[in-house]
């Protein structure tokens, strides 16, 4: 059965994860361990599971209540507008293409070339891809100087959109949210951020950003029950087109084939039943850190980030994967090759003999990743880098053992 491997007592904290014991788990940036927050959370609520919204039994109307509160949970965590909505979805990808099918009809998106597939590929043609940037400060100024000739070339009434990542998930490097969001705002432009990887190891705030509309994955966020959300602005939500058509997206439907009308609020997006253990799952995450010390957590987490960059900079054969200067602002994401060696048989070997796992390949941000396998081979100047790379992520539960394990294991392989 699973345990807690980093319990220091017998007694569960709410933010201890889930975990098998002899197994190192370094892949938190695809999916990150379940929190016993979240597992209390479902189990707890298991007996008493029914429908939500349609029915009027003690079940349901629990169910129902346990649903609305989870959405008023997780909006309060993360500063959500008393005139947002907050509506779930299946993750951080399905959230994104929400917003993709409510823009106005016309409008530009504006994203860089440095994103996850999530935010890059839902939106509409016609949007402008920005290159990645050397350093934050030059997004800031791509992005002005972009919004700048946009709307010198276009009516100044067609809607624009800015997408951007809060930190990669390549290279787990900070981006400028608050500044870019300035910028786009100065610009009459509006703002959503992909805060995957962001949420997990920092606190996100819509209104200390400034951004208009967000997007979270629950199983990112140690809340494995397959719920995210989309928070933002009511306008262009309420506007749109249901994104799934179906029961409970309406407020009457007639007997002529399309005699709907469509509700108004989370409701319109949110056909069918809901994922009522994913949304209390998620919540009880959102609470159980607002209570906890995230300064203490984050200092742990950056601790142990810079033993394994130190650690793997340390390895002649080990190249780091980078966008901007080493010393950039960056959460627990890590990625990097080792030169002679096939990514993937390097995982495979970390899984096999030393019970590691580590993630390989290009991570959903294919023109990314190349771009950074080019520029490590040219900055090295070394012939032997294979072309995928391999990714080491860490949070909750992570300890310094389990980095000395991965660095004494690539350290075999040199």
């Amino acid at each position: 059965m699973p345990s807690l491997p980093t319990v220091p007592s017998a007694q569960s904290a709410p933010l201890d994860v889930l975990g098998v014991p002899g197994e190192i788990n370094l892949d938190y940036a695809a999916s990150a361990p379940c929190a016993r927050a979240a597992a209390d959370a479902v189990a707890e609520l298991l007996p008493w599971y029914a429908s939500v919204h349609r029915g009027a039994g003690a079940l349901s109307r629990r169910c129902t209540l346990a649903y609305e509160q989870a959405r008023q949970t997780i909006g309060d965590f993360f500063g959500a507008r008393a005139d947002d909505h907050v509506i779930f979805t299946r993750n951080t990808t399905d959230a994104l293409n929400l917003l993709a099918r409510a823009v106005p009809a016309g409008t530009t998106v504006v994203t860089f070339a440095g994103e996850h597939h999530a935010n890059l590929l839902p939106w509409p043609r016609g949007s402008v891809r920005l290159p990645v940037p050397s350093d934050p400060a030059g997004a800031v100024r791509d992005l002005a100087a972009a919004l700048t000739e946009l709307r010198r070339g276009s009516s100044p009434a067609l809607p624009v959109l800015v997408a951007v990542t809060g930190a990669s998930n390549v290279t787990g490097e900070r981006w400028p949210v608050a500044e870019l969001a300035r910028v786009a705002h100065r610009h009459g432009a509006r703002i959503v951020l992909d805060a995957a990887q962001l949420a997990p190891h920092a606190p996100v705030d819509l209104l200390t950003l400034d951004v208009d509309y967000l997007a979270v994955s629950g199983h990112k966020l140690y809340a494995p029950f397959g719920a995210g959300v989309l928070i933002g602005r009511a306008d262009w939500l309420d506007a749109a087109p249901p994104y799934l058509a179906g029961g409970g997206a309406t407020s009457h439907v007639g007997p002529a084939t399309h005699d709907v009308t469509w509700a108004t609020g989370p409701a319109r997006h949110e056909g069918g039943t809901p994922n009522l253990l994913g949304a209390v799952a998620l919540a009880a995450v959102c609470k159980a850190l607002d209570e906890a010390d995230q300064g203490a957590l984050a200092a742990h987490e950056q601790a142990l980030l810079a033993r394994l960059r130190g650690g793997l900079a340390a390895l002649p054969h080990v190249v780091e994967l980078r966008t901007f200067d080493p010393d950039a602002p960056r959460v627990g994401i890590v990625s990097f090759v080792v030169a002679g060696w096939d990514s993937t048989e390097v995982a495979t070997r970390l899984a096999a003999e030393h019970h590691i796992g580590v993630r390989d390949g290009l991570f959903c941000a294919h023109p990314l990743a190349r771009r950074l396998l080019s520029e490590a081979a040219g900055r090295t100047g070394r012939r032997d880098l294979p072309p995928t790379a391999l990714r080491a992520s860490i949070g909750l539960g992570s300890t310094a053992a389990e980095v000395d394990r991965l660095l004494a294991a690539l350290a075999e392989l040199g």
